[in-house]
């Protein structure tokens, strides 16, 4: 996590400057931390003047444009707790290139997920480092679509999780993901339960502009742009505002074209 810290008065050695701190804080990951350090505000020197990791003052040369902060030095475990403090002159901004270092990237591996034919998704974990969520997609409308979250334990051992499902007709299939702060993404075996409900049928009402489909259901409605115009799950959609034109209708497990007149 970087947070930026309130402007405060420091004492160095050429006397009074205004000052201020950048802090992350995470945990231990492996990775070191690369910081661009630019030119002070007036001139002289680099804009950090100090580095401290876990309250100890960092070794490295950081009087540079840019340089890298060894965690390797300070006996850390994976996992084990990271407060980095840059501290810098007033009027200049270091970046961190790498911010999310001490992020937990996701690691889980999973060797059983399966669904009930009432829609309860449970699946097992081993090997988590940090708490990341676990992103619940299902397979409809031929693409992986995002239909809940279950936060991430983030213990190494034996994990247990559940979620509960809406199932579509016919084929269901499920997977849980994770994605890590720099765009790391893990995925699980799939889950496939097969629904004995009916198809979910919809007809249109052009006196009330109104979809009605005949169960509830999740659906997202798109225009002829691919833009989505309605989402959300219900037994209606009101398009009496929608313009005239054709549109896309994703229900149930299907996608049917749509003409608004």
């Amino acid at each position: 996590m970087l947070r930026f810290v309130p402007t405060v008065l420091f004492l160095l050695a050429a006397g009074f400057v205004q000052a201020g701190n950048i802090v992350l804080e995470g945990r231990y990951q492996q990775r070191n931390i690369f910081v661009v350090n630019p030119v002070s505000d007036d001139g002289v020197g680099y804009c950090i003047y100090e580095v401290n990791v876990n309250g100890q003052v960092a070794s490295d040369e950081i009087n540079a444009q840019a340089f890298e902060i060894d965690l390797t030095g300070y006996n850390l475990k994976e996992g084990d707790p990271v407060v980095i403090v840059l501290k810098h002159k007033d009027g200049c901004t270091p970046r961190i290139l790498n911010p999310g270092a001490l992020e937990p990237g996701p690691s889980f591996e999973c060797d059983k997920i399966e669904c009930t034919a009432q829609g309860l998704l449970t699946w097992e974990t081993t090997g988590e480092k940090g708490k990341l969520s676990f992103m619940v997609q299902q397979f409809k409308w031929n693409k992986w679509v995002q239909v809940g979250e279950v936060m991430g334990t983030g213990t190494p051992g034996r994990n247990s999780y559940k979620f509960q499902a809406s199932l579509t007709s016919g084929l269901n299939r499920f997977r849980v993901v994770q994605k890590g702060y720099e765009g790391d993404i893990r995925k699980s075996p799939t889950a496939e339960v097969t629904s004995t409900a009916p198809p979910v049928t919809f007809r249109f009402d052009k006196k009330l502009k109104v979809i009605q489909f005949s169960a509830e259901n999740a659906f997202e409605l798109f225009n002829s742009f691919g833009q989505v115009v309605k989402r959300g799950t219900g037994t209606s959609i009101e398009v009496a505002s929608l313009p005239k034109g054709e549109y896309f209708l994703s229900y149930d497990n299907k996608t049917e074209k749509f003409i608004s007149k």
